[in-house]
């Protein structure tokens, strides 16, 4: 089995890729960011940026030349924006931009940003690196997706961007999966829900009475989900319990 985490560096990734590491070997799971990857032998892989097609298409050109002929089981992909930081417009500094209460607070550039990382991203490793995947076996693809992207849950409103753009991924994770029934038809692909980590992510935004996991209770609880994720549960969207969301 050979497993890979993007989005290592992370919180959530980090523990993701140490419990992988733990469980299948230091030779069988390679951990990738913007910055760099680890694992998986000892030749460099090139970082992977989730905003650039071209980062991506090499960082799986790389992958398969160090599969040497074996295919992935597992491609985990851990990364996702809430706040993003950007120059001030005075020039002075950078300002950071988070969830949005109002309607007065959206700001198409917030929209790029997390539509880039949260959906066009996450729908480019798919495109390139399903035909690393297993086609005759069982094999796994999730996407770290979250409960306010489902858009009968939502209750509360605000926090268009991130809202807005996690339903995207949750809609590219349903539509690939149909697709790929054709060419992988032991693969499931599907969005998964962490729950409130204590990341740098969430942290900010924690409310009092919340299940706030550590990241390796959140990897175990992942993990413990992925084991049990079945082929006619392709294109689903759950949580780290392994229930259901609605849509």
């Amino acid at each position: 089995m050979v497993a890979v985490v993007i989005g290592a560096s992370g919180g959530i990734g980090a523990a993701l890729f140490a419990a992988l590491e733990d469980r299948l070997g230091t030779g069988a799971v390679i951990g990738v960011s913007r910055n760099g990857a680890q694992g998986l032998g000892s030749d460099p892989f090139p970082g992977l940026d989730l905003e650039r097609e071209e980062s991506i298409a090499a960082f799986a050109k790389s992958l398969e030349q160090a599969l040497d002929g074996r295919a992935l089981s597992l491609v985990i992909n851990a990364c996702g924006a809430l706040e993003v930081s950007r120059a001030s417009r005075s020039g002075a500094g950078t300002t950071v931009h988070g969830p949005e209460k109002r309607l007065k607070d959206l700001e198409p550039a917030y929209f790029d940003a997390l539509f880039r990382i949260n959906a066009i991203g996450p729908a480019l490793l798919i495109k390139h690196l399903t035909p690393l995947l297993r086609r005759r076996a069982r094999a796994v693809m999730v996407h770290l997706s979250a409960r306010v992207g489902s858009i009968s849950d939502n209750a509360l409103g605000g926090w268009y961007a991130y809202r807005a753009s996690k339903a995207a991924l949750n809609q590219i994770v349903r539509t690939a999966s149909i697709e790929l029934k054709r060419t992988h038809p032991q693969l499931v692909l599907a969005a998964l829900h962490p729950g409130t980590v204590d990341t740098g992510l969430s942290g900010g935004f924690q409310k009092t009475g919340l299940d706030v996991q550590t990241p390796d209770e959140a990897a175990t609880r992942l993990l413990s989900v992925i084991d049990g994720l079945q082929p006619d549960q392709t294109g689903g969207f759950l949580d780290h319990m392994g229930r259901t969301i609605p849509w």
